[in-house]
């Protein structure tokens, strides 16, 4: 049977369509009985998501005018921040509404914490209209480059939370922004409708992430995703993790630029492919290929519906891609009439991992709800 979650879903699905209803219509728009009604508008009143108003009708005759059901337009706000190695990020959902605004900007990599947990609130003030309240916020979820160097930074990752839920004065939970961005892609973007996800992400960090049944994974010590320190090249070239030849050290963003010219950028790189060069195609050829290679590994132990990349390069260079799946056409084992492995570029760019941040807060039944169709995303230019 349908649980009170589902319930509510469709009173506040009913109210953003059709707006103010009476409790009558109401139950007739939702085919509710009478006493499930009042049990889940008593609870999302409650919750502050609905208000109940009595309409002035003037000079009033016999009766009491009929109470109508609205949302609440100042309740159930969502924030996402992606705290991003040179630029914040937020993204805020008003929950009864669906809808989601983002705003972003430059932030110098060396800024402290306070500093930059300051303009994240600022641009959460432009994006709630200056109604960012105590009592408004259901919660904040926060994305930053990498978990474990947020714990052991000076600031802490508890003392990180913390100084967030003081600025922000409601819960806050954080992840890493890789995974946020598979979590993104999931429910907005490339693999929209595919609940086992398979996400790499191809930048200054190579990681990932992987959701499975429409949650994401995270490990016994919450560092799934490090796609990047998978050996692809044994005895190759020194990475960061200590090892040698990781796919980090053939497919970052760096790693590509230098097998290019080591003193090119991301445009010189695009040009360079336009103008047919055979340097550059090679090294995006070198990184796709590795790419795919892991991904395959990958998929024929998980068993994913669909793969997203994702990050830098990929949104720069589509060229990457063709590797990429010549890769996994070619390694993916398939069983009888199985279909083709999905494969796609995200879609979500520089917000997913904003973007993912929001669903940390949100309820499964939420994700499914967004996945309708119903949600208006609109990133910031």
């Amino acid at each position: 049977m349908p649980d009170v979650h589902t319930h509510s879903d469709q009173v506040l699905r009913s109210l953003r369509q059709s707006g103010p209803l009476t409790r009558g219509e109401l139950g007739e728009l939702c085919g509710l009985s009478r006493t499930t009604l009042y049990e889940v508008v008593s609870r999302l009143v409650d919750r502050g998501l609905v208000v109940a108003t009595v309409p002035d009708t003037g000079p009033r005759g016999r009766g009491r005018p009929a109470e109508r059901l609205a949302l609440n337009p100042d309740a159930g706000r969502v924030l996402g921040i992606d705290f991003g190695p040179r630029t914040v990020r937020v993204a805020a959902m008003a929950v009864p509404h669906d809808d989601i605004g983002t705003a972003g900007e430059p932030c110098p990599p060396d800024a402290p914490w306070p500093e930059r947990v300051a303009l994240a609130r600022r641009l959460a003030g432009t994006l709630t209209g200056g109604r960012l309240r105590p009592g408004v916020l259901d919660g904040v979820g926060v994305s930053v480059t990498d978990p474990a160097a947020a714990s052991s930074a000076p600031a802490g990752r508890r003392t990180l939370t913390a100084l967030i839920g003081r600025a922000f004065g409601t819960r806050v939970r954080l992840d890493g922004a890789a995974r946020l961005a598979a979590l993104a892609e999931t429910v907005w973007g490339a693999a929209k409708g595919h609940r086992d996800v398979l996400y790499l992400e191809l930048s200054d960090r190579v990681g990932g992430g992987l959701v499975g049944a429409g949650a994401l994974h995270h490990g016994a010590h919450g560092r799934s995703g490090e796609f990047g320190h998978i050996t692809v090249e044994p005895g190759g070239a020194p990475c960061s993790c200590g090892g040698r030849g990781c796919l980090q050290t053939v497919a970052s963003t760096t790693a590509v630029l230098n097998a290019y010219r080591a003193t090119a950028d991301v445009p010189d790189l695009v040009a360079a492919l336009r103008a047919g060069e055979p340097a550059a195609h090679a090294a995006v050829r070198r990184a796709g290929t590795y790419a795919g290679r892991v991904l395959a590994g990958l998929a024929n132990a998980l068993g994913p519906g669909a793969v997203v990349v994702g990050g830098e390069l990929a949104t720069a260079v589509p060229a990457l891609m063709e590797p990429v799946r010549r890769e996994l056409r070619t390694n993916v084992v398939r069983y009888g009439s199985q279909p083709p492995l999905l494969v796609r570029r995200a879609e979500l760019g520089d917000f997913a991992a904003a973007l993912g941040a929001v669903f940390l807060l949100r309820r499964p039944t939420d994700a499914a709800s967004s996945k309708s169709g119903r949600t208006a995303f609109n990133p910031a230019p």
